[in-house]
């Protein structure tokens, strides 16, 4: 074969080369983007509800409703996910075994928006009460967490309360059954067991007790390497839902449209609605952006969940930096360009 027609062989590979690089790249911008989220009442629900991120994003976007941050988790880890929402304690899991994901946005500081419940007439009137008793928790969540975190404070041996892995709609079944005594979850599963049960204790107590947990949302490392512009579309959405309800939580009232929205997502009641966002320290980008989460602190507090994780058996080893798995870059692009 002569150079001339070697020459062009390979331009006509190259060419066809790019021809399909540019027809896959095509085919991915016109598939949609896959959001996981969970029935956790907080303001972004309202964009979802309007189509508001579909327009950011340019994208046509499948949601998909999730009752665990655990299944949210498989999810991003088989690539089924790009963007989900995930408590702390199934993100420092994660994290631990080195899943390709960042967080992206603070979701919200967990406080009396999940709770431990005891059922009326269990014989529960105190923590040490809860011995001989089942409760149920979601493993690997944030309640999962917290409960273990509330036995240590209380000096109570977890293996002397019979604790079973159980989702918010099965929790919300057994109670109604009286097949469970105690439950630890969040809405709109606790709503409905608050209804024939004591709260115990919540996670702002635990958070005081020096065990605090969080809500985020994570996207896949490919999609924020192959798509950051829709990654700060999804951030610059989400925030401007929270600097709404904080700029005027008398707009979310339990007979208000925003409340109806998330009504319509989550399956929670109209009149807790209220309660449940003030159940939530919800921060703006500014927030955000501080050292105290995404600007650091986040870090500190994945690790510190890492290693109480550790401590109880549930993950083998801790990482020597989780400072890979937060990202400071969209929060703080979305307050400069506000």
């Amino acid at each position: 074969m002569t150079d001339f027609a070697r020459r062009t062989v390979l331009f006509g590979t190259l060419a066809i080369a790019a021809s399909a690089t540019a027809y896959f790249s095509a085919v991915a911008a016109d598939e949609p983007i896959v959001i996981g989220y969970q029935t956790t009442v907080e303001p972004s629900k309202v964009p979802q509800a309007d189509g508001a991120y579909e327009t950011a994003l340019g994208r046509s976007i499948e949601w998909r409703k999730f009752d665990s941050g655990a299944d949210v988790i498989a999810a991003i880890a088989s690539g089924d996910v790009d963007i989900g929402y995930v408590g702390s304690s199934p993100l420092a899991a994660a994290a631990s075994r080195g899943l390709p994901f960042t967080t992206i946005f603070v979701a919200g500081l967990i406080g009396d928006a999940e709770a431990l419940v005891v059922r009326n007439g269990a014989g529960i009137e105190k923590p040490d009460d809860l011995a001989g008793h089942k409760v149920a928790v979601p493993f690997v969540s944030t309640t999962h967490y917290s409960l273990l975190a509330a036995l240590q404070h209380w000096n109570i041996d977890a293996s002397t309360v019979e604790i079973l892995n159980l989702r918010p709609p099965e929790i919300a079944a057994a109670w109604a059954r009286g097949d469970i005594d105690a439950a630890y979850v969040w809405d709109p599963a606790l709503g409905e067991i608050k209804q024939s049960g004591t709260v115990l204790t919540t996670s702002a107590d635990v958070a005081e007790w020096g065990a605090p947990t969080f809500d985020a949302w994570i996207a896949r490392t490919e999609l924020i390497e192959t798509s950051p512009a829709v990654v700060q579309a999804f951030v610059d959405v989400t925030g401007a839902a929270y600097q709404a309800y904080r700029a005027d939580p008398a707009a979310w009232g339990t007979d208000s449209g925003n409340v109806g929205k998330i009504v319509g997502l989550t399956g929670a009641r109209a009149e807790d609605v209220p309660g449940l966002l003030a159940g939530y320290q919800l921060p703006t980008l500014e927030e955000q952006a501080s050292s105290t989460l995404l600007g650091g602190g986040l870090v500190d507090a994945i690790a510190a969940t890492a290693a109480f994780q550790k401590a109880q058996g549930n993950i083998p080893d801790v990482l020597a930096d989780y400072s890979p798995y937060v990202s400071v870059r969209f929060v703080a692009e979305a307050v400069a360009s506000n």
